[in-house]
């Protein structure tokens, strides 16, 4: 799976060690020389990775490689973060030195490494920071990647505090900027009045919901692609709530709701990267676990595959790791060598790239599966699993495309003694919200999945995740491997809505007791379509595309309000801002407001920003 990797790929596709890359092959196209008196960073961008990464950005395996002004806007934190330890070009950036790196990426983005230990200062502090309430429910929330644990992203009347003849009339009531962030990634979480974000320097901040102002500021070990989670801990003198999140690099936190202290921290080992939000349940977190050997073929002289997704528990009030878990049971074995002699292993990859679902009532989560990685495609790749909650136990398994193995930097067709695939797989992920957990009158439930691979599914969890329907989405020609639906959609309990990402865009509502279409909103976006999550409330559907307008749709598939974020802000914090496309991060709605991050690269050359957009009525 590609496309899943898109906040990581924007700033870390840099092919170190590229002569042996694809996109390189024809030495007419290597760069010149840098000019006398050019940086360390600027002589190793051009020498490993300027040939893919050009004013446009080049096309590798059908997707576009972020172009330079796409990477100059990243956080030079971010780049470096990836071609670190744990980072998706560490296999990429071996022979490069710790001062290596950091050159390159400070070239980059144009700036130095801030250090991590100094709080940013900005205007717009808030003139007090006043106890949080006794109870999580005090006021309307979304906490989390959606406001319930079955990921269906959908607000309640009550605590959306909207109607859809409310949403035409929304105006934008402020704009924070993320200091020294160049791509939005982080979806704001709503919890006891407070918005809890974070930016891709490795920024997190509690801002206040009404006003923008904020009150403190946490600077974590690297950035990832998450919305923070609240809940209960104990423990922990004078602290009775906490923030959660896990970073790419894998550090687990929880901070102090209140003025964001760090309690603890926990570090999940392993060839892994974590690429969405952690879920919390009754005291424990469950975290998705994603692998790194997506781009592992420009290097010949690498060890393929040995990294697979999975999901790690924790205790939410000490960080204890409870229990981790492959998504693949099948013991990594040795698959003989390449043609450079190196060793060979699988099978690989099936990564989770989704916050897993909680059911409280089977005390089961679930989750989706990407592709595999190497020349052996395992049984668990993209699939929906069920796991036992109390030891991660897979319990059954729906897998919907088999032999799926891809990697870019492979062709379609590959030799016998290569690592990667003989015939390469379509990257049809699970991913984004791709397991929404429905309730029928009677006690009768649902699953719903859909991914990359255009096919919507729904699943009986009482029956080992029988099919009780599938309904195809694309209409003309099968997706590509970037994908039709990427980060997940959302459901009301009668419909389920799936934002496209195709020329044009798209909102397909289906009936979730029969799959039928009823109807695909006329979005007119542009050739790049819809790729973020979407979001909903009683009649409306929020969807977020790539050129960067958020648009609400009503029940009947008209787009009834729309606000472009591509452009300049002022903000309440002082902070030089800007939005782009709107991409992971989908919208959040609470107390008559709703919330976005807009600024998203991806693999589409998205427009980068570093701004977090509050709407209201008043």
């Amino acid at each position: 799976m590609l496309i899943f990797r898109l906040s990581l790929l924007a700033a870390i596709a840099f092919t170190v060690g590229s002569e042996r890359a694809n996109c390189q092959k024809n030495p007419s196209s290597a760069p010149p020389r840098p000019a006398f008196g050019q940086g360390l960073g600027a002589t190793l961008f051009r020498r490993h990775c300027a040939a893919c990464h050009t004013a446009a950005g080049l096309e590798i395996n059908g997707h576009v490689a972020p172009s330079r002004p796409s990477l100059k806007a990243l956080a030079p934190e971010k780049i470096y973060e990836a071609m670190s330890a744990g980072g998706k070009m560490q296999a990429q950036a071996a022979a490069l030195t710790d001062r290596d790196k950091r050159g390159v990426a400070e070239f980059l983005a144009g700036r130095a490494i801030a250090d991590r230990s100094e709080t940013v200062k900005m205007a717009g502090a808030c003139a007090s920071n006043p106890a949080l309430p006794s109870r999580l429910d005090a006021s309307p929330a979304w906490n989390g990647w959606g406001p319930d644990i079955d990921n269906a992203r959908f607000q309640n009347a009550a605590l959306a505090g909207l109607s859809a003849a409310d949403v035409p009339k929304l105006k934008l009531k402020w704009a924070f900027g993320l200091p020294g962030g160049g791509t939005a990634s982080s979806q704001p979480s709503i919890v006891m009045g407070r918005i809890f974000v974070a930016s891709d320097n490795g920024a997190v901040y509690s801002i206040d919901a009404r006003t923008g102002c904020h009150f403190w500021t946490f600077h974590a070990d690297s950035s990832g692609r998450f919305a923070p989670v609240v809940g209960p801990i104990s423990g922990h003198e004078g602290t009775e709530f906490a923030v959660f999140f896990t970073t790419g690099s894998g550090m687990a936190y929880a901070l102090d709701a209140h003025d964001g202290k760090l309690l603890w921290k926990t570090k999940i080992e392993g060839l892994l990267h974590i690429s969405n939000s952690t879920a919390y349940y009754d005291g424990r977190l469950f975290v998705p676990i994603a692998g790194t050997e997506t781009f592992a073929p420009t290097n010949p002289d690498y060890e393929c595959c040995r990294s697979r997704g999975g999901v790690a528990s924790l205790d939410a009030n000490t960080g204890k790791l409870l229990w981790k878990v492959d998504s693949i049971p099948e013991p990594l074995r040795p698959l003989g060598e390449n043609s450079r002699g190196k060793r060979r292993f699988g099978p690989a990859g099936a990564s989770v790239w989704n916050t897993p679902t909680i059911d409280a009532k089977r005390k089961r989560i679930y989750v989706g599966t990407g592709n595999s990685y190497g020349i052996l495609a395992a049984d668990t790749s993209d699939s929906i699993l069920a796991l036992n909650m109390e030891d991660g136990k897979l319990l059954w398994k729906h897998q919907e495309f088999q032999g799926d193995a891809f990697m870019v930097g492979c062709g379609a067709t590959n030799p016998a003694d290569s690592s990667c695939p003989e015939k390469l797989g379509p990257d049809w992920d699970f991913g984004g919200s791709s397991i929404i957990l429905q309730h029928f009158s009677g006690g009768r439930d649902v699953l719903l999945a859909a991914g990359k691979g255009g096919i919507a599914l729904a699943l009986d969890p009482d029956d080992n995740g029988k099919v009780l329907w599938r309904t195809q989405l694309w209409e003309k020609t099968p997706p590509k491997a970037d994908g039709l639906v990427v980060f997940g959609g959302t459901a009301d309990g009668k419909r389920v809505y799936y934002p496209l990402q195709q020329p044009g865009g798209g909102l397909k509502a289906l009936d979730i007791a029969n799959g039928k279409v009823d109807w695909n909103a006329d979005i007119n976006a542009d050739q790049r379509g819809q790729i973020g999550a979407a979001s909903s409330i009683p009649g409306v559907v929020f969807t977020g595309a790539w050129d960067g307008i958020l648009r609400a749709v009503d029940a009947g598939g008209r787009v009834i309000w729309t606000y472009g974020t591509h452009r300049d802000f002022e903000t309440v914090n002082g902070v030089r801002a800007n939005g782009g496309s709107l991409g992971s991060p989908g919208p959040t709605i609470a107390n008559g407001m709703v919330y976005v991050s807009s600024g998203y690269v991806g693999v589409q050359n998205g427009f980068p920003g570093n701004v977090v957009l509050a709407f209201g009525l008043r």
